[in-house]
């Protein structure tokens, strides 16, 4: 799965995904054409026959029985025998065998006279295994057999795509179209090496193209939306989300993708409901983290801290229901729950430059309210500048700052009950107040001078006239 990188106002750089290449169980690798074999055993009326072909939509496990029968009837022909063995290698490779799909391919690869097409099946599912260097082999395998066969060159550009090669990838989904013109996936996929290389026009030029040639391919309409989606186009790229969905309304990631442009647009009613959808068919920790995040856009943070719990529930790797989580405390006042998630994002990415600077951000809030909260302990002035004697005293004294404090908080509200009565009045409480000071700065010291007993004295009087 590819993550795109946005520009639009997602979700804490979530966005849309978009699948780049083929179906991670397509068997178009392997031949052009479709094999005329003959199903494998009687089926009911009700259930139509399986035919071991390669562009088989059936059940892995029925796919896998048709070619079982096919393969140990004697009277198979040894091209169709091989045929079948690698059709049921891609169907066991789907139904999550892909050590038992790599030795039947195996077997082929050393029997068959022409195994080009069991090197293509071979290098798909070791791409899809990012076994990158082996991958390579075998299509490089694959395309000195067979150097006319467009399949092979549209599966080697894949796996340049997912190595990031973008330009290598575009000659052989070039050369694919070469040989090819017709052939709608290498238009599609081609068309996100654009998309990766930063130019969305041919990008969706190319599933344009795509599209004109297979109409019902969801993939190509979500990936041709991203690509508007970049050139600011939200709502083509919406209409494409939409078609998606029409084709194929069983894919959670189109719902998730289209919910996703409608929160980038501001409709977060809207996006829950198109979360919502993807939830009921595949609840995944993305797609409740996206929902969690519409609702904490429109202020509901406790709606949104309950999706990210389920998210965190379902998958307690998932670093951005931490970070987003985090956003929700803080905005509800709880900066130590903040802190904690932040400090999980960091941990499970430290790289996350944004979930490091909530981290420090959030940290220093709690750094300021914890001075805050003990600032009746602090006198009224800055002790790391002070230099007369009778201040350094009450720095050094937590009961003298104390009453220091208590003191400037009495003289300010008897400052504003006295301007209440007259400006007058409050000016000459302001020249006693210096007066004060300043006899306590003079008297510090002396023999009988009892500065606590001073001070404690100047708040209630302050205190006496702020109450009348």
């Amino acid at each position: 799965m590819a993550q795109i990188g946005s520009d639009a106002d997602y979700p804490d750089d979530q966005e849309p995904v978009m699948r780049p290449f083929a179906s991670p169980f397509a068997v178009a690798i392997l031949a052009a054409a479709t094999l005329p074999l003959a199903a494998a055993h009687a089926e009911t009326e009700a259930e139509p026959a399986v035919v071991c072909a390669p562009h088989s939509d059936a059940a892995a496990a029925r796919l896998i029985d048709s070619c079982t029968a096919l393969i140990d009837n004697p009277a198979t022909p040894a091209a169709d025998r091989f045929q079948a063995m690698v059709v049921r290698a891609m169907a066991r490779h789907k139904a999550g065998e892909s050590d038992k799909a790599l030795d039947e391919l195996g077997r082929v690869i050393a029997d068959d006279p022409n195994p080009a097409h069991a090197y293509r099946a071979r290098g798909e599912i070791l791409r899809q295994q990012r076994k990158t260097v082996e991958a390579f082999d075998a299509l490089n395998q694959a395309i000195r057999l067979e150097p006319g066969n467009a399949q092979g060159y549209e599966t080697r550009a894949n796996i340049f795509n997912n190595a990031g090669k973008y330009d290598r990838a575009i000659e052989d989904y070039d050369e694919a179209l070469r040989l090819k013109p017709e052939f709608a996936l290498a238009h599609a996929d081609r068309a996100a090496a654009w998309y990766f290389k930063g130019e969305y026009q041919k990008a969706i030029g190319d599933d344009d193209q795509a599209i004109k040639l297979d109409p019902n391919r969801a993939q190509t309409y979500t990936n041709r939306g991203a690509a508007y989606r970049k050139l600011g186009n939200i709502q083509h790229a919406l209409d494409d989300e939409t078609s998606a969905i029409r084709i194929d309304p069983s894919n959670p990631e189109f719902f998730d993708n289209r919910g996703l442009d409608l929160y980038g647009n501001g409709d977060y009613t809207g996006a829950i409901a198109d979360f919502d959808q993807a939830i009921k068919i595949r609840p995944q920790a993305n797609f409740l983290t996206n929902r969690g995040d519409a609702y904490q856009a429109m202020n509901d943070y406790d709606r949104a801290i309950a999706d990210y719990d389920a998210a965190v529930k379902l998958d307690g790797k998932f670093q951005r229901a931490f970070n987003n989580r985090g956003a929700a405390w803080q905005r509800k006042g709880d900066r130590e729950r903040a802190s904690q998630d932040y400090a999980e994002a960091v941990r499970l990415n430290p790289s996350d430059a944004k979930a490091a600077d909530n981290y420090r951000k959030v940290s220093l809030e709690i750094g300021r309210l914890g001075e805050l909260k003990d600032e009746g302990a602090l006198p009224s002035f800055n002790c790391a500048v002070v230099r007369r004697p009778v201040e350094k005293a009450i720095c050094a004294d937590p009961e003298l700052a104390r009453l220091d404090r208590n003191m400037s908080d009495a003289f300010l509200k008897a400052i504003a009950a006295a301007e209440n009565n007259s400006h007058r009045a409050a000016l000459n409480l302001t020249r006693q107040q210096r007066e004060f000071i300043e006899r306590r700065n003079a008297s510090y010291g002396r023999p009988g001078y009892d500065l606590r007993q001073a001070m404690a004295e100047r708040v209630d009087q302050l205190s006496a006239i702020s109450r009348r």
